[in-house]
Protein backbone atom coordinates (compact mmCIF):
# COMPACT_ATOMS: atom_id res chain seq x y z
CA UNK A 1 0.00 0.00 0.00
CA UNK A 2 1.10 3.23 -1.05
CA UNK A 3 1.54 6.22 1.26
CA UNK A 4 -1.50 9.04 0.47
CA UNK A 5 -2.01 10.40 3.83
CA UNK A 6 0.09 14.24 4.18
CA UNK A 7 1.76 15.27 6.95
CA UNK A 8 -1.21 17.63 7.73
CA UNK A 9 -4.13 15.25 7.33
CA UNK A 10 -2.37 12.55 9.60
CA UNK A 11 -2.12 15.21 12.68
CA UNK A 12 -5.50 16.38 11.96
CA UNK A 13 -6.59 12.45 11.93
CA UNK A 14 -5.26 11.75 14.89
CA UNK A 15 -6.20 14.48 16.91
CA UNK A 16 -9.73 14.03 15.81
CA UNK A 17 -9.18 10.17 16.40
CA UNK A 18 -7.85 10.64 19.82
CA UNK A 19 -10.82 13.06 20.57
CA UNK A 20 -13.72 10.65 19.17
CA UNK A 21 -12.04 8.39 21.62
CA UNK A 22 -11.84 10.02 24.26
CA UNK A 23 -15.77 10.46 24.07
CA UNK A 24 -16.43 6.46 24.00
CA UNK A 25 -14.60 6.33 27.03
CA UNK A 26 -16.58 9.03 28.74
CA UNK A 27 -14.06 11.99 29.12
CA UNK A 28 -16.12 14.59 27.42
CA UNK A 29 -20.30 13.83 27.97
CA UNK A 30 -20.04 10.67 30.06
CA UNK A 31 -22.93 8.56 30.02
CA UNK A 32 -25.23 10.11 26.73
CA UNK A 33 -25.83 6.69 25.36
CA UNK A 34 -23.90 7.51 22.13
CA UNK A 35 -20.49 7.13 23.52
CA UNK A 36 -19.99 3.90 21.51
CA UNK A 37 -19.90 5.57 18.64
CA UNK A 38 -16.83 7.24 19.55
CA UNK A 39 -14.81 3.85 18.67
CA UNK A 40 -15.13 5.25 15.27
CA UNK A 41 -11.99 7.15 16.01
CA UNK A 42 -9.80 4.09 15.91
CA UNK A 43 -9.99 4.85 12.14
CA UNK A 44 -8.49 7.66 11.73
CA UNK A 45 -5.78 7.11 14.23
CA UNK A 46 -5.05 3.73 12.35
CA UNK A 47 -4.76 6.11 8.78
CA UNK A 48 -2.84 8.80 10.67
CA UNK A 49 -0.54 5.84 11.83
CA UNK A 50 -0.15 4.10 8.79
CA UNK A 51 -0.21 6.66 5.96
CA UNK A 52 -2.81 5.89 4.00
CA UNK A 53 -6.44 5.55 3.90
CA UNK A 54 -8.19 2.95 1.49
CA UNK A 55 -10.83 5.39 0.89
CA UNK A 56 -8.26 7.72 -1.13
CA UNK A 57 -7.30 4.98 -2.75
CA UNK A 58 -10.26 3.97 -4.33
CA UNK A 59 -10.86 7.75 -5.42
CA UNK A 60 -7.32 8.49 -6.67
CA UNK A 61 -6.89 11.28 -3.78
CA UNK A 62 -3.21 11.81 -2.47
CA UNK A 63 -2.62 14.58 -0.05
CA UNK A 64 0.87 13.48 0.22
CA UNK A 65 3.61 16.21 -1.85
CA UNK A 66 4.90 14.62 -4.99
CA UNK A 67 8.13 12.77 -4.87
CA UNK A 68 10.79 13.44 -6.88
CA UNK A 69 11.83 10.65 -9.31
Amino acid sequence: MTTNVGLIDRILRALLGVALIAFALGYVQPGTGWNWAGWIGVVPVLTALFGTCPLYSMLGISTCPARAA
